[in-house]
Formats: structure tokens, sequence, C-alpha cells
């Protein structure tokens, strides 16, 4: 892309800053440009913010209806899959979905529950329980 093509559309989601971007200049060489965004890049991304609520909704009331533990509202709420649990606890997959499981996740260990803490940047008591907020009908 261009320098002088670079969008600069001050996209909400970029909450007021720039983002670095790779444009040619006039003697073709590759230079960092500062953008303000481009508009579709802002409804993507609002489109994506949009669906990652929806699930920590359905997750939610997944746990208040008794099926899931908190563990399963907290990954979703934090922005995080299966996977993405699974790398950053260094649990297998497997294990983590025995956990959603209300009456396993009640018996994990103080240091299995400190490492999914950690994990989702909270503390044990915060995981064990959920925050108060009203479910919509997902």
């Amino acid at each position: 892309m261009d320098c002088n093509r670079v969008p600069q559309d001050n996209i909400s989601t970029y909450g007021n800053n720039k983002k670095a971007v790779y444009a040619t200049d006039q003697e073709g060489q590759y230079t960092i440009i500062a953008s303000s965004g481009w508009e579709i890049e802002g409804e993507a991304t609002t489109q994506a913010v949009q669906e990652l609520n929806r699930q920590a909704d359905r997750a939610y009331s997944k746990v208040v209806a008794g099926e899931k533990s908190p563990l399963y509202f907290h990954m979703y709420d934090c922005r995080m899959d299966l996977q993405v649990l699974s790398e950053s606890t260094g649990l297998f997959k497997w294990r983590i979905k025995r956990h959603f499981k209300p009456s396993v996740f009640s018996c994990l260990s103080k240091t299995l529950l400190e490492r999914y803490g950690s994990a989702l940047g909270m503390s044990t008591e915060n995981l064990c329980k959920l925050p108060e907020r009203e479910t919509s009908n997902v």
C-alpha cells in the first residue's frame, strides 16, 4: 500500500490511538505509518466482540442452570476458548472439559485452582463464583 493511501478513518475500536502499518514510500521502500484505522476493520472488530459477549452470556446461563462450572464462564469472559485455556495452563483439553462439570470443579485442589486463576488473571475466590450480572435470553 502506498503511504498516502493508509486508512485514517478514526475508528472507535482504536480508542483514539493509532496502529503501525507498513506502506511503501515514494522510493518503493517499506516504512511504518501510523493509521487511525479503517472503517471496515472497526466493523469487523465490533462484530467479533459482540460474538465473544454472546458466548460469555451463554456460558453464564449454563453455569446458573447448574450445567457447567464457573470455570466455563470465566474462560469465555476472559476472551479465551478451550485451546487457549489449555495452552495457558499447560493442561490437556480433555482434563479442562472435565473441570467444566460442577461436581468435578468443586473437588479441585487449591493448586489447580491457582493455576486456572493465574491463567485467567483472577483470584481463586473469584474463579469459584460468578459475578453479579443479568442474564440475557441467548
